[in-house]
C-alpha cells in the first residue's frame, strides 16, 4: 500500500495498541493507525509508562525521541524514522513509523562495518549524545536506508556517548561533515526551536558538543569517565 502523507496518518489516523515489545524497559507499544482506507504499523511509547531514570531526571523520554526526530529530518540524517507527539489510548506519547528491516543483513558484522550510513549515524549521535546505541537499534532496510531507534535516553548536558559505532574514532572530519555541523549550530541557534522538549541546560550543551566537534575536526572519541559501550550491546 502506498501511503499519501505518514506524517498525516500517524497524526490523526485512530491508533490501536496490538502487542508490547517485552525487551523494553519502558512501555513499548506495537500498534497500528488506520484512517478511512490507509493503515501503517507503529511505535507508541506514552510518557505514563515511562519508568523514571536516575541521569534524566526532567522532561519526558517522549520529548527527546521527538527532538531527536526534528534533528534527524531537519539535518538530512533521516536516521529517526517519521515520529510525532499525540494522545492515544494510554495517554500522551511518542508515536513513531515502524521499519520493517532487511532480515538479510547480519547486524553483528553490519555494525563494525566502514558504511557510510553508519558513520553519518555515528556523527549524529555525537551531537545528539545518544548514551543507547545498541546493535539492535540499527535498522538497514531492502531499498538500502538506514534508520534508527530508540532515542529517548539522548541530549544529556554530560558528555554520555555511548554506542557500538566507534570505528571511526578520531578520525577526521570530512569537509561535507563540517558544513553539516554549521549549518546544524545555525539551525538551532535560530530557526529550529527545541525548547518545549528540552531544557536550558540541554539545549546550551547540544550548541557546546557541536562547537567542539568543530573545534577538534575530528569524529568523538569516548568518555574515559564513561563506559563506551551499552550493555548489553545488541
Amino acid at each position: 500500500m502506498v501511503i499519501d502523507d505518514k506524517f498525516a496518518l500517524l497524526s490523526n489516523g485512530e491508533l490501536n495498541v496490538t502487542g508490547r515489545l517485552v525487551d523494553a524497559s519502558n512501555a513499548t507499544l506495537y500498534a497500528k493507525v488506520r484512517h478511512e482506507d490507509q493503515s501503517m504499523l507503529c511505535i507508541y511509547k506514552p510518557i505514563a509508562g515511562e519508568r523514571p531514570l536516575w541521569d534524566f531526571p526532567d522532561g519526558a523520554l517522549a520529548y527527546r525521541e521527538y527532538a531527536a526526530y526534528l534533528l534527524s529530518s531537519t539535518l538530512g540524517f533521516n536516521i529517526v524514522p517519521i515520529t510525532i507527539l499525540r494522545d492515544g489510548p494510554y495517554g500522551f506519547g511518542m508515536v513513531q513509523e515502524w521499519i520493517d528491516i532487511d532480515e538479510s543483513v547480519d547486524l553483528a558484522s553490519f555494525f563494525s562495518s566502514n558504511n557510510p550510513a553508519l558513520r553519518s549515524m555515528a556523527l549524529f549521535d555525537a551531537i545528539i549524545n545518544n548514551t543507547d546505541r545498541k546493535i539492535g537499534h540499527l535498522l538497514p532496510t531492502t531499498t538500502g536506508d538506514l534508520f534508527g531507534c530508540d532515542h529517548g535516553v539522548t541530549f544529556h548536558s554530560e558528555d554520555k556517548l555511548r554506542t557500538v559505532l566507534w570505528q571511526w574514532s578520531g578520525d577526521p572530519l570530512t569537509k561535507s561533515e563540517i558544513e553539516l555541523l554549521q549549518r546544524a549550530r545555525h539551525l538551532i541557534s535560530s530557526e529550529l526551536d527545541l525548547s518545549p522538549y528540552l531544557s536550558v541546560t540541554e539545549l546550551l550543551a547540544l550548541s557546546s558538543r557541536i562547537d567542539t566537534l568543530m573545534s577538534k575536526g575530528a569524529m568523538p572519541v569516548p568518555n574515559p569517565d564513561w563506559p563506551p559501550v551499552p550493555w548489553p550491546a545488541f
